[in-house]
């Protein structure tokens, strides 16, 4: 599924036209980003969790040449899948929390 298509299906959805959907979907993925360039992490119970990582500093090599190379150390985002997303993928009932 690309952005168009996920657009239609919330559009659908929601009972929005589809320029509100596609508002909604890029202020959405706007306010992720924005929040987890700064640091920041972003939960959405049972969907997952948006964060940063730092990266390392480390040695790589050159798959041509075989040179050894120096790779910078980063900051880089990572994504926790939910409960509920990962039982949906997985074709299971979500476990309901007692």
């Amino acid at each position: 599924m690309n952005k168009s298509e996920l657009i239609a299906v919330v559009a659908t959805e929601a009972e929005l036209s589809k320029a509100a959907a596609g508002a909604v979907l890029d202020s959405c993925v706007a306010a992720i980003v924005k929040a987890v360039a700064k640091g920041d992490n972003v939960s959405l119970i049972g969907f997952g969790t948006f964060k940063s990582s730092k990266r390392a500093a480390r040695t790589g090599r050159n798959p041509q040449t075989g040179k050894e190379l120096k790779i910078a150390a980063s900051t880089v985002p990572r994504f926790s899948a939910g409960a509920g997303f990962k039982a949906a993928v997985a074709g299971k009932k979500a476990a309901k929390k007692k």
